[in-house]
């Protein structure tokens, strides 16, 4: 049963289709493919209501939001509801200043492969972690959302329906989850592409060539003493899942989420298993 912000019962009524709507893909089940997206969606059904949270979804998903608008903070849409004049949402998170995006940039540029992949326009997975170890959540944990319609509580389902639509936007650009929290794709990677490169990565597979002929004499001789052969090569810096890094990921899901994500703590386990023994 609907009421509004002074506690009034007032009868709900269909909204007015909208020409040229932003409608979401999903017309079922989960909204969001890639993992920013997912973690966002399992964010805000963590914290809003689960009912507007439904509703919002139908409007998401009959294109009932006008447009929306990105910039460092703040996300700002036009939704329409029953009444002739659209509704206006804010969505407010706290964007992060320049002396801690330059402490991010600063993390960043130390760790090869999330320069590489964020260079190459992808997001890498552990990026949630960095920001998390810096103390600077890279999804909020709460939201402020502001909607001019007389409906009570946050979010509302014109809200709710935007933050669907943001969701599926992070999908196409997941520079956007990084604009919202204060610099732009471009901005970010001009500052990556400024920083010194990192030291390159060992190769423990990586052999010396050496031409046959300089070692006729001792060809057929072992390269360390016999006896180090049963001690432990001294452990790298490697990350345990740099396997399915280098590799293609499959085109399987378990249960809507990729293997890759499925493996990603698997891996890391058995490195801190083998690192305990």
């Amino acid at each position: 049963m609907p009421f509004d912000r002074s506690g009034q019962f007032y009868e709900a009524a269909r909204p007015i289709e909208v020409d040229g709507g932003l409608s979401v893909r999903s017309k079922r089940g989960k909204i969001g493919e890639q993992w920013w997206s997912r973690k966002f969606v399992d964010v805000l059904e963590g914290v809003c209501d689960a009912g507007r949270l439904a509703r919002g979804r139908a409007y998401a998903r009959k294109g009932q939001v006008m447009d929306f608008a990105l910039e460092p903070g703040r996300v700002l849409a036009r939704v329409q509801g029953s009444r002739p004049r659209p509704y206006e949402v804010t969505i407010r998170i706290t964007a992060f200043d320049d002396a801690r995006w330059a402490d991010v940039i600063d993390a960043l540029a130390t760790r090869a492969l999330y320069r590489a992949a964020l260079l190459a326009g992808e997001m890498p997975h552990e990026i949630v972690d960095l920001f998390t170890e810096l103390g600077l959540p890279l999804f909020p944990n709460r939201l402020d959302i502001d909607c001019s319609c007389p409906d009570w509580g946050v979010p509302c389902k014109h809200g709710s329906a935007v933050l669907y639509v943001l969701a599926e936007a992070f999908d196409d650009d997941p520079f956007l989850v990084l604009g919202w929290r204060g610099r732009g794709r471009d901005e970010l990677l001009d500052a990556l592409r400024g920083t010194p490169e990192p030291e390159e990565t060992v190769d423990p597979l990586a052999v010396e060539e050496e031409p046959l002929d300089a070692r006729l004499a001792d060809f057929y001789s072992p390269a360390i003493s016999l006896g180090r052969l049963r001690e432990r090569p001294p452990r790298g810096g490697l990350p345990p899942e740099l396997l399915l890094r280098a590799l293609d990921p499959p085109q399987i899901r378990v249960r809507h989420v990729p293997l890759v994500d499925v493996l990603r703590p698997v891996y890391r386990d058995l490195g801190v298993a083998e690192g305990e023994e």
